[in-house]
Protein backbone atom coordinates (compact mmCIF):
# COMPACT_ATOMS: atom_id res chain seq x y z
CA UNK A 1 0.00 0.00 0.00
CA UNK A 2 1.56 3.48 -0.92
CA UNK A 3 1.47 6.76 1.39
CA UNK A 4 0.50 10.10 1.13
CA UNK A 5 2.03 13.24 2.60
CA UNK A 6 0.64 12.24 6.55
CA UNK A 7 2.80 12.18 8.75
CA UNK A 8 1.11 9.31 10.95
CA UNK A 9 0.44 6.15 9.69
CA UNK A 10 -1.95 4.42 12.26
CA UNK A 11 -2.48 1.44 9.93
CA UNK A 12 1.08 0.31 10.61
CA UNK A 13 0.14 0.19 14.32
CA UNK A 14 -0.36 -2.83 16.74
CA UNK A 15 -3.97 -3.48 17.80
CA UNK A 16 -5.89 -2.35 20.55
CA UNK A 17 -5.72 -3.76 23.19
CA UNK A 18 -9.70 -4.00 24.15
CA UNK A 19 -12.94 -3.93 22.17
CA UNK A 20 -14.23 -0.58 21.47
CA UNK A 21 -17.67 0.85 20.63
CA UNK A 22 -16.92 2.96 17.87
CA UNK A 23 -20.65 3.81 16.10
CA UNK A 24 -24.04 2.99 17.18
CA UNK A 25 -24.08 -0.78 17.85
CA UNK A 26 -20.66 -1.30 16.13
CA UNK A 27 -17.43 -2.30 17.99
CA UNK A 28 -14.35 -2.25 16.93
CA UNK A 29 -11.89 -5.52 17.59
CA UNK A 30 -8.48 -4.85 16.44
CA UNK A 31 -6.74 -8.11 15.25
CA UNK A 32 -2.93 -8.81 14.96
CA UNK A 33 -1.02 -9.52 11.28
CA UNK A 34 1.91 -9.05 9.84
CA UNK A 35 2.26 -7.79 6.22
CA UNK A 36 4.26 -4.94 5.18
CA UNK A 37 2.66 -1.74 6.02
CA UNK A 38 0.26 -3.24 8.61
CA UNK A 39 -0.03 -3.64 11.98
CA UNK A 40 -3.22 -4.77 12.46
CA UNK A 41 -7.12 -5.58 10.72
CA UNK A 42 -10.10 -4.08 12.21
CA UNK A 43 -12.93 -6.51 12.68
CA UNK A 44 -16.37 -4.85 13.45
CA UNK A 45 -19.19 -6.57 15.37
CA UNK A 46 -22.48 -5.68 15.17
CA UNK A 47 -25.64 -7.32 17.71
CA UNK A 48 -28.76 -7.70 17.12
CA UNK A 49 -31.64 -9.39 17.89
CA UNK A 50 -30.51 -12.23 16.21
CA UNK A 51 -26.99 -12.38 17.10
CA UNK A 52 -23.94 -11.03 16.15
CA UNK A 53 -22.24 -10.07 12.59
CA UNK A 54 -18.83 -9.53 11.75
CA UNK A 55 -17.15 -7.64 9.04
CA UNK A 56 -13.47 -8.48 8.12
CA UNK A 57 -12.66 -11.50 10.87
CA UNK A 58 -8.58 -11.17 10.25
CA UNK A 59 -6.13 -13.26 8.63
CA UNK A 60 -5.99 -16.79 8.93
CA UNK A 61 -3.55 -17.72 11.56
CA UNK A 62 -3.52 -19.16 15.25
CA UNK A 63 -3.01 -15.87 17.18
CA UNK A 64 -5.55 -14.14 15.30
CA UNK A 65 -8.17 -16.05 15.79
CA UNK A 66 -7.20 -16.53 19.56
CA UNK A 67 -7.22 -12.61 19.70
CA UNK A 68 -10.72 -12.64 18.16
CA UNK A 69 -12.21 -15.51 20.79
CA UNK A 70 -10.54 -13.00 23.26
CA UNK A 71 -11.92 -9.90 22.01
CA UNK A 72 -15.56 -10.89 21.44
CA UNK A 73 -15.50 -12.44 25.26
CA UNK A 74 -14.28 -9.20 26.77
CA UNK A 75 -17.00 -6.90 24.47
CA UNK A 76 -19.50 -9.75 26.08
CA UNK A 77 -20.34 -11.71 22.58
CA UNK A 78 -20.14 -15.43 22.86
CA UNK A 79 -18.65 -16.74 19.66
CA UNK A 80 -21.77 -19.06 19.43
CA UNK A 81 -24.14 -16.22 18.37
CA UNK A 82 -22.38 -15.16 15.64
CA UNK A 83 -24.96 -15.55 12.80
CA UNK A 84 -23.25 -13.68 9.94
CA UNK A 85 -19.71 -12.53 8.33
CA UNK A 86 -19.21 -10.43 6.11
CA UNK A 87 -15.95 -10.09 3.66
CA UNK A 88 -15.23 -6.75 2.44
CA UNK A 89 -12.80 -8.54 -0.09
CA UNK A 90 -10.79 -11.17 -1.36
CA UNK A 91 -7.54 -10.66 0.71
CA UNK A 92 -6.58 -12.89 3.28
CA UNK A 93 -6.45 -10.25 6.39
CA UNK A 94 -10.09 -9.89 5.59
CA UNK A 95 -11.36 -13.45 5.29
CA UNK A 96 -8.98 -15.15 7.75
CA UNK A 97 -11.66 -16.67 9.91
CA UNK A 98 -14.78 -16.85 7.77
CA UNK A 99 -15.09 -20.59 6.71
CA UNK A 100 -13.82 -21.63 10.52
CA UNK A 101 -16.86 -19.43 11.92
CA UNK A 102 -19.28 -21.00 9.27
CA UNK A 103 -18.21 -24.20 10.57
CA UNK A 104 -18.11 -23.34 13.84
CA UNK A 105 -21.67 -21.60 14.78
CA UNK A 106 -23.33 -21.61 10.57
CA UNK A 107 -22.79 -18.29 10.10
CA UNK A 108 -23.42 -16.77 6.60
CA UNK A 109 -20.77 -15.87 4.72
CA UNK A 110 -21.62 -12.41 2.86
CA UNK A 111 -19.51 -11.27 -0.19
CA UNK A 112 -20.10 -8.76 -3.09
CA UNK A 113 -20.71 -11.26 -6.45
CA UNK A 114 -17.35 -11.07 -7.77
CA UNK A 115 -15.79 -12.64 -4.85
CA UNK A 116 -13.16 -15.07 -5.87
CA UNK A 117 -9.43 -16.42 -4.04
CA UNK A 118 -6.80 -18.21 -5.41
CA UNK A 119 -8.19 -21.18 -4.15
CA UNK A 120 -11.28 -21.27 -5.91
CA UNK A 121 -11.75 -23.48 -8.76
CA UNK A 122 -10.72 -23.03 -12.37
CA UNK A 123 -9.09 -24.43 -15.58
CA UNK A 124 -6.27 -27.04 -14.94
CA UNK A 125 -3.17 -24.87 -14.63
CA UNK A 126 -0.21 -25.24 -16.79
CA UNK A 127 2.31 -24.11 -14.67
CA UNK A 128 2.30 -27.32 -12.40
CA UNK A 129 4.36 -30.05 -13.82
CA UNK A 130 2.99 -33.73 -13.38
CA UNK A 131 6.48 -34.97 -12.26
CA UNK A 132 9.24 -34.16 -10.04
CA UNK A 133 13.01 -34.36 -11.39
CA UNK A 134 15.80 -34.49 -8.36
CA UNK A 135 17.36 -31.45 -7.86
CA UNK A 136 14.31 -29.69 -9.58
CA UNK A 137 13.04 -27.44 -7.17
CA UNK A 138 10.36 -25.71 -9.12
CA UNK A 139 9.09 -28.97 -10.06
CA UNK A 140 9.63 -30.81 -6.83
CA UNK A 141 7.52 -27.43 -5.08
CA UNK A 142 4.81 -28.40 -8.21
CA UNK A 143 4.03 -31.93 -7.19
CA UNK A 144 4.30 -30.90 -3.11
CA UNK A 145 1.61 -28.25 -4.00
CA UNK A 146 -0.50 -30.72 -6.18
CA UNK A 147 -0.65 -33.48 -3.97
CA UNK A 148 -1.63 -31.09 -1.08
CA UNK A 149 -4.46 -29.54 -3.18
CA UNK A 150 -5.71 -32.93 -3.56
CA UNK A 151 -5.83 -33.88 -0.18
CA UNK A 152 -7.19 -30.24 1.12
CA UNK A 153 -9.80 -30.82 -1.70
CA UNK A 154 -8.78 -27.30 -3.26
CA UNK A 155 -7.48 -25.58 -6.52
CA UNK A 156 -6.15 -22.42 -7.34
CA UNK A 157 -6.54 -19.42 -9.43
CA UNK A 158 -4.27 -16.90 -9.10
CA UNK A 159 -2.20 -14.43 -11.45
CA UNK A 160 0.81 -14.57 -9.18
CA UNK A 161 2.04 -18.07 -11.17
CA UNK A 162 1.78 -16.60 -14.62
CA UNK A 163 4.62 -14.15 -16.50
CA UNK A 164 4.18 -11.02 -15.61
CA UNK A 165 2.29 -8.36 -18.35
CA UNK A 166 4.59 -6.22 -18.33
CA UNK A 167 7.88 -8.65 -19.23
CA UNK A 168 9.42 -11.11 -16.36
CA UNK A 169 9.11 -14.33 -14.60
CA UNK A 170 5.96 -15.00 -12.45
CA UNK A 171 5.98 -13.53 -8.99
CA UNK A 172 6.04 -17.21 -7.56
CA UNK A 173 9.13 -17.67 -8.98
CA UNK A 174 11.27 -17.75 -5.79
CA UNK A 175 10.80 -20.94 -3.98
CA UNK A 176 10.77 -19.35 -0.39
CA UNK A 177 7.37 -17.56 -1.70
CA UNK A 178 5.81 -20.19 -3.40
CA UNK A 179 6.29 -21.76 0.25
CA UNK A 180 5.23 -19.13 1.79
CA UNK A 181 2.16 -18.39 0.16
CA UNK A 182 0.92 -21.68 -1.73
CA UNK A 183 2.52 -24.57 0.38
CA UNK A 184 1.83 -23.50 3.30
CA UNK A 185 -1.25 -22.82 3.55
CA UNK A 186 -2.28 -26.14 2.19
CA UNK A 187 -0.15 -27.52 5.44
CA UNK A 188 -2.35 -25.03 7.84
CA UNK A 189 -5.55 -26.00 6.66
CA UNK A 190 -7.09 -25.57 9.97
CA UNK A 191 -6.90 -22.38 10.28
CA UNK A 192 -6.21 -21.50 6.70
CA UNK A 193 -9.68 -21.75 4.72
CA UNK A 194 -10.69 -20.09 2.00
CA UNK A 195 -14.01 -19.01 2.47
CA UNK A 196 -17.21 -20.47 0.61
CA UNK A 197 -19.90 -17.74 0.80
CA UNK A 198 -23.48 -18.46 1.31
CA UNK A 199 -24.95 -15.06 0.01
CA UNK A 200 -23.65 -12.81 -2.95
CA UNK A 201 -24.83 -9.80 -2.66
CA UNK A 202 -24.57 -6.47 -5.99
CA UNK A 203 -24.45 -3.01 -5.56
CA UNK A 204 -27.46 -1.77 -3.58
CA UNK A 205 -28.60 -4.89 -1.79
CA UNK A 206 -29.90 -4.03 1.30
CA UNK A 207 -28.47 -5.88 4.25
CA UNK A 208 -30.12 -6.56 7.89
CA UNK A 209 -27.53 -5.77 10.63
CA UNK A 210 -28.32 -4.28 14.34
CA UNK A 211 -31.87 -4.18 13.19
CA UNK A 212 -31.33 -1.57 10.60
CA UNK A 213 -30.83 -1.51 7.14
CA UNK A 214 -27.30 -1.50 5.58
CA UNK A 215 -26.85 -1.11 1.74
CA UNK A 216 -24.22 -2.78 -0.57
CA UNK A 217 -21.67 -0.11 -2.46
CA UNK A 218 -20.03 -1.84 -4.71
CA UNK A 219 -16.27 -0.08 -4.73
CA UNK A 220 -13.87 -2.08 -7.67
CA UNK A 221 -10.30 -0.43 -7.59
CA UNK A 222 -8.25 -2.20 -4.92
CA UNK A 223 -10.02 -5.17 -5.85
CA UNK A 224 -12.93 -6.24 -8.26
CA UNK A 225 -15.03 -7.81 -5.54
CA UNK A 226 -14.49 -4.84 -3.12
CA UNK A 227 -17.90 -4.23 -0.93
CA UNK A 228 -18.35 -1.27 1.30
CA UNK A 229 -21.76 -0.87 3.68
CA UNK A 230 -23.41 2.23 4.05
CA UNK A 231 -26.34 2.51 6.73
CA UNK A 232 -28.26 5.46 5.79
CA UNK A 233 -29.74 5.69 9.37
CA UNK A 234 -26.68 6.11 11.46
CA UNK A 235 -24.27 7.98 9.14
CA UNK A 236 -21.90 4.83 8.86
CA UNK A 237 -20.39 3.94 6.10
CA UNK A 238 -17.92 0.45 6.19
CA UNK A 239 -15.15 1.21 4.30
CA UNK A 240 -12.64 -1.85 4.09
CA UNK A 241 -9.56 -0.90 1.83
CA UNK A 242 -11.42 1.28 -0.05
CA UNK A 243 -10.70 4.54 2.02
CA UNK A 244 -8.36 4.29 4.97
CA UNK A 245 -7.15 7.15 7.04
CA UNK A 246 -3.57 7.72 5.98
CA UNK A 247 -2.52 5.27 3.53
CA UNK A 248 -3.64 4.36 0.44
CA UNK A 249 -4.53 0.82 -1.07
CA UNK A 250 -2.71 -0.99 -3.22
CA UNK A 251 -4.22 -0.83 -7.09
CA UNK A 252 -2.89 -3.50 -8.72
CA UNK A 253 -2.14 -4.29 -12.30
CA UNK A 254 -1.90 -8.45 -11.73
CA UNK A 255 -5.93 -8.26 -11.28
CA UNK A 256 -8.91 -9.11 -13.50
CA UNK A 257 -9.61 -6.17 -14.08
CA UNK A 258 -8.64 -3.92 -17.03
CA UNK A 259 -8.90 -0.69 -15.99
CA UNK A 260 -8.03 -0.73 -12.32
CA UNK A 261 -7.40 3.11 -11.88
CA UNK A 262 -10.30 4.15 -13.75
CA UNK A 263 -12.39 1.86 -11.62
CA UNK A 264 -10.49 3.08 -8.41
CA UNK A 265 -11.14 6.64 -9.38
CA UNK A 266 -15.04 6.13 -10.19
CA UNK A 267 -15.54 4.64 -6.92
CA UNK A 268 -13.90 7.28 -5.13
CA UNK A 269 -15.87 9.80 -7.08
CA UNK A 270 -19.26 8.51 -6.13
CA UNK A 271 -18.26 9.18 -2.36
CA UNK A 272 -19.24 12.40 -2.88
CA UNK A 273 -23.41 10.97 -3.63
CA UNK A 274 -23.09 9.65 0.25
CA UNK A 275 -24.91 12.59 2.22
CA UNK A 276 -25.17 12.07 5.65
CA UNK A 277 -22.14 10.02 6.61
CA UNK A 278 -20.95 11.08 10.20
CA UNK A 279 -18.68 8.00 10.73
CA UNK A 280 -16.42 6.13 8.54
CA UNK A 281 -15.01 2.81 9.64
CA UNK A 282 -11.73 1.68 7.90
CA UNK A 283 -9.87 -1.59 7.56
CA UNK A 284 -6.65 -0.28 9.17
CA UNK A 285 -6.26 2.22 11.62
CA UNK A 286 -9.22 4.44 13.15
CA UNK A 287 -12.30 5.76 12.36
CA UNK A 288 -12.46 9.50 10.33
CA UNK A 289 -15.47 11.58 9.25
CA UNK A 290 -14.63 13.25 6.26
CA UNK A 291 -15.80 10.62 3.55
CA UNK A 292 -15.68 12.58 0.21
CA UNK A 293 -13.01 14.97 1.56
CA UNK A 294 -10.24 11.82 2.15
CA UNK A 295 -11.72 10.66 -0.82
CA UNK A 296 -10.59 13.76 -3.16
CA UNK A 297 -6.97 13.25 -0.98
CA UNK A 298 -6.51 9.83 -2.36
CA UNK A 299 -7.37 11.19 -6.20
CA UNK A 300 -4.83 13.98 -5.85
CA UNK A 301 -2.20 11.43 -4.71
CA UNK A 302 -2.87 9.56 -7.77
CA UNK A 303 -2.75 12.45 -9.30
CA UNK A 304 0.56 13.10 -8.33
CA UNK A 305 2.02 9.74 -9.10
CA UNK A 306 1.17 10.31 -13.03
CA UNK A 307 2.64 13.37 -12.70
CA UNK A 308 5.95 11.96 -11.51
CA UNK A 309 5.74 9.17 -14.12
CA UNK A 310 5.66 12.09 -16.98
CA UNK A 311 8.04 13.82 -15.19
CA UNK A 312 10.39 10.54 -14.79
CA UNK A 313 9.37 9.91 -19.09
CA UNK A 314 10.59 13.31 -19.93
CA UNK A 315 13.96 13.20 -18.51
CA UNK A 316 14.61 9.49 -19.91
CA UNK A 317 16.20 8.46 -23.40
CA UNK A 318 13.63 8.80 -26.07
CA UNK A 319 11.03 9.38 -23.45
CA UNK A 320 10.51 5.66 -22.71
CA UNK A 321 11.18 3.22 -19.89
CA UNK A 322 10.27 -0.50 -18.77
CA UNK A 323 7.69 -0.74 -15.80
CA UNK A 324 10.46 -1.34 -13.19
CA UNK A 325 12.66 1.95 -14.15
CA UNK A 326 9.34 3.59 -13.81
CA UNK A 327 8.74 1.77 -10.53
CA UNK A 328 11.79 3.00 -8.92
CA UNK A 329 10.61 7.01 -9.26
CA UNK A 330 7.54 5.87 -7.52
CA UNK A 331 8.87 3.73 -4.68
CA UNK A 332 12.00 3.87 -2.18
CA UNK A 333 14.47 0.94 -3.11
CA UNK A 334 13.05 -0.89 0.16
CA UNK A 335 9.95 -1.21 -1.49
CA UNK A 336 11.20 -2.20 -4.89
CA UNK A 337 9.56 -5.29 -6.59
CA UNK A 338 6.88 -7.24 -7.89
CA UNK A 339 4.41 -5.39 -5.58
CA UNK A 340 5.73 -1.99 -6.80
CA UNK A 341 5.62 -3.01 -10.64
CA UNK A 342 2.03 -3.86 -10.53
CA UNK A 343 1.12 -0.51 -9.25
CA UNK A 344 2.98 1.17 -11.49
CA UNK A 345 1.63 -1.29 -14.66
CA UNK A 346 -1.43 -0.45 -13.25
CA UNK A 347 -1.01 3.75 -13.69
CA UNK A 348 1.06 3.69 -16.77
CA UNK A 349 -1.92 1.26 -18.11
CA UNK A 350 -4.21 3.98 -17.06
CA UNK A 351 -1.84 6.47 -19.34
CA UNK A 352 -2.10 4.32 -22.08
CA UNK A 353 -5.82 3.64 -21.94
CA UNK A 354 -6.58 7.80 -21.47
CA UNK A 355 -4.41 8.12 -24.68
CA UNK A 356 -1.24 10.13 -22.90
CA UNK A 357 1.03 7.32 -23.22
CA UNK A 358 2.00 4.51 -25.71
CA UNK A 359 3.37 1.10 -25.01
CA UNK A 360 5.58 -1.31 -27.09
CA UNK A 361 7.65 -4.87 -26.26
CA UNK A 362 11.40 -4.49 -26.51
CA UNK A 363 13.00 -7.76 -25.67
CA UNK A 364 10.42 -9.25 -23.67
CA UNK A 365 9.85 -6.37 -21.90
CA UNK A 366 6.88 -3.26 -22.48
CA UNK A 367 8.37 0.01 -22.63
CA UNK A 368 6.02 3.09 -22.38
CA UNK A 369 6.16 6.52 -23.78
CA UNK A 370 4.62 9.02 -21.97
CA UNK A 371 3.12 12.24 -23.55
CA UNK A 372 3.27 15.34 -21.95
CA UNK A 373 0.70 17.51 -21.05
Amino acid sequence: MGTTSTTVREERLPPEGTPKEVAPGVVRMQLPMNMPGLGHVNCYAIEDSKGIALIDPGVPSASSWRALNKRLAEAGLPIARVHTVLVTHSHPDHYGAAQRLRRLTGADIVTHENFKTYWDPHEEDDFVREVAVPGDYEAQLSAIEKTLMKMAGREKNSPFDRPVPWGGPPPDNQWKERFKWRILPLLLSKVWQPPKPSRRVVDGNVIMLADREWHAVFTPGHTNDHLCLLDPTEGIFVSGDHLLPTITPHISGLTTQRQPLTDFFGSLERMHSFDGVKTVLPAHGFEFHDLPGRSDEIVEHHHGRLATLTKAAAEAPENELTVPQYSQHLFRPHAWGVMADSETFAHLEYLRQTGRATARPVDGELRYRIIAD
